[in-house]
């Protein structure tokens, strides 16, 4: 492509809205005695990798399980941008909800660009409100990644926030605080991750390699650091079966990193027996700012920790 070409299609995408997937975005869930469980990720594929296994435990039970991406992507590649990486970007997310049995939506706020404003404080609070969250999870506010931290920043500033009436007052208040959780990362400064709970995917790891599949952007082509040598060098796309083993042997290793790292997590919440025999998992750490659950209210809201595997 040549530059003239790609300074024109990027002009002409800031054109164009990179808004929630149609049909994918989830109105506020119905009043069914189900979790309601919400997602922040900075970017349409940080929810997913993050916190997708746990998501798709949820929502095999029934339970209500929403992905936000707080920006919409738009620099995350590197041969494209602007509002059509934005709507690729956001299809993408859409076709992994479904795979994950979950609602999506990505926002309208450029890559790169998000700070922790009283607007976007407001639009947190909102969607927050809007999903009558039991859980809300996020990035940690320490990352290297500005947006990965200000999403972080934004979701530890609502905490509180959501309960108090008259602000944004356009959106009813929740009446009782949800349980906010920070998604796993190695980065040690301020403090390290602290895997307060831990889940087994042993039973959603082919499920969640399969909706991690569909961020092709991402996955298969390297997002903002790819290259045309790191695109040769994966299978085929006329190839899904080849596509989808190269997934599986990365995040094997992923996944069973955070196993690993978090076992004393895992047996705390399994047991001995289960606990140690966990191959693959997610990790989260309880932010203060919110409610502080009980063991007993984390069982209910993990009501899959009883289950056999």
């Amino acid at each position: 492509m040549h530059r003239n070409d790609s300074v024109l299609r990027w002009l002409a995408g800031m054109l164009l809205v990179a808004v929630c997937a149609p049909g994918v975005c989830g109105a506020e869930p119905a009043d069914d005695g189900k979790l309601r469980i919400i997602c922040f990720g900075a970017h349409p594929d940080d929810a997913e990798f993050k916190a997708g296994g746990t998501a798709i435990l949820w929502a095999r039970q029934g339970h209500h399980v929403k992905l936000v991406s707080v920006t919409n992507g738009d620099i995350g590649h590197w041969q494209m941008a602007g509002g059509e990486l934005a709507q690729r970007r956001t299809a993408e997310s859409q076709e992994a909800a479904k795979v994950l049995g979950t609602a999506a939506e990505v926002l309208d706020i450029h890559d790169g660009e998000l700070l922790p404003t009283l607007e976007h404080r407001r639009t947190i609070v909102r969607l927050i409100r809007n999903w009558n969250a039991d859980i809300v999870i996020s990035h940690r506010p320490w990352d290297y990644h500005p947006d990965h931290r200000y999403v972080g920043a934004l979701v530890q500033d609502a905490a509180y926030m959501v309960t108090v009436p008259y602000f944004c007052p356009d959106t009813p208040a929740l009446t009782k605080n949800p349980v906010f959780l920070y998604s796993s990362d190695r980065f040690q400064k301020p403090y390290p991750f602290q895997p307060d709970i831990a889940v087994s995917l042993d039973d959603v790891f082919e499920q969640k390699c399969l909706a991690v599949s569909k961020l092709v952007s991402q996955v298969f082509e390297g997002g903002a650091n790819g290259s045309q040598e790191y695109v040769d060098s994966v299978p085929p796309a006329s190839d899904p079966e080849a596509r989808l083993n190269w997934i599986r042997e990365r995040w094997t290793q992923r996944q069973a990193g955070e196993a690993d790292t978090h076992r004393q997590a895992l047996i705390r919440w399994y047991g001995q027996e289960r606990g140690r025999a966990v191959k693959y998992a997610e990790a989260f750490e309880i932010c203060e700012y919110g409610r502080r659950p009980t063991p007993d209210e984390i069982q209910r809201l993990f009501p899959f920790f009883g289950e056999a595997q």
